[in-house]
């Protein structure tokens, strides 16, 4: 059913009633779930070369301890969204927060690096139902309301996790090892275990004979698609081999064999059917093109402030972490202008934004120095934060209670999609506006130029999102229209 989100209830003006302390801790429970599965995105990568030491390993070889956590949560999030619709996702959750704090043990504890990279994957597996069934419970401990400022909380705990990530990593490998990036996230784990246990709603039964039954072969289709286009845009290091397009055509056959599998079967992972709403099918769409956009910054940014500015490693990281802090410090506030504004209005808002924070920094002279950066950076960064909060609450309102973990792992994986796109894709184009293969070797004056052609294609692809918002809305106020008449028809009849 479409609906429109901009409506707002009726007692607005008197603002919504606070939360009850039952429900605040169930929402400290699922932020810090959304805390720890963003932790450990970002904390491994600064532990490489110290694994790279450790085991006697190559580069190559260690970055599949980053590799193996993300394409389990691509490949299994929607998967796992789906399976806690039909077995319940307060069972799940609970599970998937016990076997990402043991894997973590695992981690740390492992002897061998194929043992560490296998107990990174049990960690993504249990970091992909964290993330999609947080969303998904939103719905069902906020009241309707305050569903944008929820979802602005979770926004900033994820932010706050990438941000935190590198820094904390490198403070414990320092004090205490390597291990200790996987052992911090032990006692946040239970905690956030206990929280759940104890304060989120209980699932509703269902009677065997009514469930659903789960789509396995859709699920496994779905799952070897998208490990193989992530591996097909994460491999090779910054070429497009014979590799890459063998994955590539893999995961194109992937997607019609799915596709069909779904039309086919009674109980589909993801019935076809939803797609064809249009703020459905374009949140999703948005995210993507989006979270590539965001991706860019974190591709380029380095290179910029240091080969074109020559600022030194620390303040590149000084510069850089202004970015995650701008969206950690706006989550909240975004996702209160959400519930007054509506959500298709800041939608466009946060669109605009990222817009003029783009379309700005081909334009800025390199003589204006870091501000000329950072300015841009945080717009965009500011825009991200509004359009997160927002998309995330139009995608996820309203949703059938039977819909809602497929929904948000879909919406979860959009993002992945666009993460891991926009590091390929974008990075491609960094290079392909410099000139050079290796972007270590690149002057200046190539580094610009590389520069401002990304941002002018981030521009560009802000601009498809902004046009695919305004259709996807007239789209959906047509239908809406049209199913006004053809009720008041049936009703004059």
């Amino acid at each position: 059913m479409l609906k429109t989100l901009d409506a707002k209830p009726a007692d607005a003006s008197a603002g919504p009633a606070p939360l009850s302390p039952s429900v605040r801790w169930a929402l400290a429970g699922l932020a810090l779930s959304m805390l720890l599965s963003a932790l450990g995105t970002s904390i491994a990568n600064v532990a490489l070369p110290t694994l790279a030491q450790a085991f006697h390993a190559t580069f190559q070889q260690v970055q599949w301890v980053v590799l193996a956590y993300l394409l389990a949560i691509t490949s299994l999030i929607v998967s796992v969204g789906r399976l806690g619709d039909l077995v319940g996702r307060r069972r799940l959750l609970l599970g998937g927060i016990a076997l990402f704090t043991l894997a973590s043990v695992l981690c740390g504890v492992a002897p061998t690096l194929g043992l560490l990279i296998g107990a990174r994957a049990v960690q993504g597996l249990g970091a992909a139902v964290m993330m999609a069934l947080t969303m998904a419970f939103v719905a069902e401990t906020v009241p309707k309301a305050q569903t944008g400022s929820a979802m602005g909380l979770l926004g900033t705990m994820s932010a706050v996790g990438t941000a935190l990530g590198p820094t904390l990593g490198g403070v414990l490998i320092a004090a205490l090892g390597w291990p200790a990036v996987f052992f911090v996230n032990v006692p946040l784990g239970v905690l956030a275990l206990l929280l759940a246990y104890r304060f989120l709603p209980a699932d509703r039964r269902v009677a065997g004979a009514a469930r659903p039954r789960f789509d396995h072969l859709g699920t496994l289709l779905l799952a070897l698609t998208l490990a193989a286009y992530a591996l097909a845009v994460t491999t090779g290091h910054g070429s497009f081999g014979r590799v890459n397009l063998a994955l590539l055509l893999m995961a194109l056959v992937g997607v019609g064999m799915f596709v069909l599998a779904e039309s086919k079967t009674a109980s589909p992972l993801i019935r076809l059917s939803m797609l064809r709403n249009p703020l459905l099918s374009a949140g999703f769409a948005m995210s993507a093109l989006v979270t590539t956009v965001v991706m860019a910054t974190l591709v380029v940014g380095p290179f910029y402030l240091s080969g074109a500015l020559a600022l030194d490693a620390a303040r590149v990281g000084l510069v850089m972490s202004s970015g995650p802090i701008v969206a950690a410090l706006s989550g909240v506030p975004a996702g209160r202008l959400v519930d007054r504004f509506g959500a298709q209005r800041m939608s466009m808002g946060g669109l605009f934004g990222m817009l003029a924070g783009c379309a700005a920094l081909p334009l800025v002279p390199t003589g204006v120095g870091v501000a000329g950066y950072v300015i841009p950076l945080v717009v965009v960064t500011a825009g991200y934060a509004l359009f997160q909060a927002a998309n995330n609450t139009a995608v996820m309102t309203d949703v059938a209670a039977e819909q809602r973990g497929v929904i948000a792992g879909l919406l979860n994986l959009s993002r992945n999609l666009g993460l891991v796109t926009g590091a390929s894709v974008m990075g491609a184009v960094f290079a392909f506006g410099a000139a050079t293969g290796d972007m270590t070797m690149a002057g200046p004056t190539a580094v610009v130029a590389g520069m401002r052609l990304t941002f002018a294609v981030a521009a560009a692809l802000i601009g498809g999102a902004l046009a695919i918002a305004a259709l996807s809305q007239a789209l959906a106020r047509r239908a809406a229209a049209a199913k006004g008449v053809k009720e008041g028809g049936c009703g004059r009849e």
